[in-house]
């Protein structure tokens, strides 16, 4: 990661550090609506995923002391809302699944080969939903989210290799559910 990326909106994260309430709310007024796509993709409930993402910035505003710019300050919010996501979700034996219809949306006056694009990313979607809700997580954090194996095991507290062969299984079975469409 460039370290210049690590430093975006330094100024607002130390001010914030310091207490300073108008830059918490420009830091989450940048924020707020990827963070919100974050949890939303995995517990799909509207409500849900707005009480996560406000838990979240209140915790990430306790513990902002804690945060030294080894990752970008949006990469270590989303860590909090994926993993206050995950909580979410097994404290009440919902299974995960990432992907809602608003996701990804077609614009009628786009392109033709656009619109071959999206058909085939709403099929990858259609396949998504289809898959068992953990190869559906897996696949969630490691392709949507971006985390690495080593992350996804933390995360889930599985071994990275699990997290790499469930990762495949879960590949094949949607390629081999794709082909059904």
């Amino acid at each position: 990661m460039e370290a210049n990326t690590l430093y975006i909106h330094s100024d607002l994260v130390e001010n914030s550090k310091q207490g300073d309430r108008n830059s918490q709310y420009k830091l989450f007024e940048l924020y707020v609506d990827a963070m919100y796509n974050v949890s939303m993709r995995m517990v799909r409930i509207k409500e849900d995923a707005e009480d996560i993402v406000q838990d979240s910035f209140v915790e990430a505003f306790n513990k902002l002391e804690t945060y030294r710019y080894q990752s970008s300050f949006g990469s270590w919010l989303k860590r909090i809302v994926v993993n206050r996501s995950i909580n979410f979700l097994k404290k009440r034996k919902i299974p995960v699944v990432p992907f809602n219809n608003e996701s990804f949306h077609v614009e009628t006056d786009i392109y033709h080969n656009d619109l071959e694009i999206a058909i085939e990313i709403k099929k990858v979607i259609k396949g998504i939903r289809l898959l068992p809700a953990g190869y559906a997580q897996i696949l969630n954090l490691y392709l949507i989210e971006g985390y690495d194996h080593v992350e996804i095991g933390e995360i889930l507290e599985i071994s990275q290799s699990t997290s790499k062969s469930q990762y495949h299984r879960a590949k094949k079975k949607l390629i081999d559910i794709i082909k059904t469409f």
